[in-house]
């Protein structure tokens, strides 16, 4: 299982970003596998590139620094 406060970690690495753009983002659970369920907020809640910013954001990101998360999706 991929450690949760690496994982809490380099969400508040890539907090300050979504913020500077009126969002945010919120951790909501790890399972087991290494998926990461997130949410995000704010200006980010409702843009269009959400699911971009997600994914080649947060999720390459979460990766990179903790090898054992597998996917990170909205949750």
């Amino acid at each position: 299982m991929a450690d949760l406060e690496s994982i809490k970690k380099a969400i508040e690495d890539v907090r300050p970003s979504l913020q500077a753009d009126g969002g945010d983002i919120e951790l909501i659970s790890v399972s087991e596998e290494g998926k990461v369920t997130v949410r995000l907020k704010g200006a980010c809640g409702s843009c269009p590139m959400a699911v971009m910013t997600l994914k080649q954001g947060v999720e390459a990101y979460l990766k990179k620094v903790v090898p054992e998360v597998t996917e990170v999706v909205q949750g």
